[in-house]
């Protein structure tokens, strides 16, 4: 369905019984919640499953500013109180991860959980970050193709290379420039040892986008949380070993 607002027309899908756990995806960067569809494939045998297409990405169109702090997480509790979720499980792949910690520390009673997938906790850019913005106002297909050939490194991906493309092409160039330079002005590095819900972090070895360490610090800093290192994968295990995935956040938070 389309949740209209006044400066945003949000795609939300949801699937699944209305009992037991209810699990939110969001989206990473310019890759919207179609991420998630596979592990909620799974998941959804058993779990209400709510994911939407955030702000410059899918088939949401907005007419107002992207701010990570800011709408991008209203929207998501316009969602939840649309689809009547009092408290949920909250996941986040890469920058999506600022966009659930920011919601945490606004409405922590709202949470029963949180998943972090390749996940930033801040959102200062490398210098590969800038080159990645530049090429964004410049050729922006052309960078997506060299974006998810690196976020997808596995030998055994070129179907979900192909797809994960098709996924980021749904965004443009403005859109994409304008949710990396939100992020910059994002920092939860102080917050992460005040989080007090239970954590799961998934981590692929192979991941350059954003390196395993940035989870590892996170692990040292949250108390009580989990980390899960998946070998030989890339940034995106929702889409390359989505069953691994959803056996683990199933495992964690049973």
């Amino acid at each position: 369905m389309f949740l209209k607002t006044a400066d945003a027309d949000l795609f939300v899908s949801e699937y699944g019984p209305s009992g037991g756990n209810t699990i939110v995806g969001h989206g990473g960067w310019v890759g919207s919640g179609e991420l998630w569809i596979q592990p909620f494939e799974q998941l959804s045998k058993r779990w209400r499953c709510i994911t939407y297409d955030h702000r410059g990405t899918g088939a949401t169109r907005h007419r107002g500013l992207i701010q990570p702090t800011k709408t991008l997480v209203d929207d998501l509790f316009r969602v939840l109180d649309t689809l009547k979720v009092e408290r949920c499980i909250l996941a986040g792949e890469s920058a999506g991860g600022m966009t659930v910690l920011e919601a945490l520390k606004r409405a922590p009673e709202r949470f029963t959980g949180i998943i972090l997938v390749g996940a930033r906790y801040e959102g200062s850019l490398s210098e590969g970050g800038k080159r990645l913005m530049a090429g964004c106002k410049t050729d922006f297909p052309s960078t997506m193709q060299k974006f998810i050939r690196a976020s997808i490194p596995e030998d055994d991906c070129e179907a979900e290379r192909d797809w994960g493309l098709k996924i980021l092409m749904r965004s443009t160039g403005p859109d994409a420039v304008e949710l990396m330079e939100g992020m910059q002005q994002v920092d939860h590095t102080d917050f992460l040892s005040h989080i007090g819900v239970p954590t799961l972090l998934i981590h692929g070895d192979k991941d350059v986008i954003r390196p395993l360490s940035d989870s590892e610090f996170m692990h040292s800093r949250i108390p009580g949380s989990r980390l899960v290192k998946m070998p030989g994968v890339g940034h995106v295990p929702i889409i390359t070993r989505p069953r691994e995935v959803a056996a683990h956040i199933e495992s964690f938070f049973s």
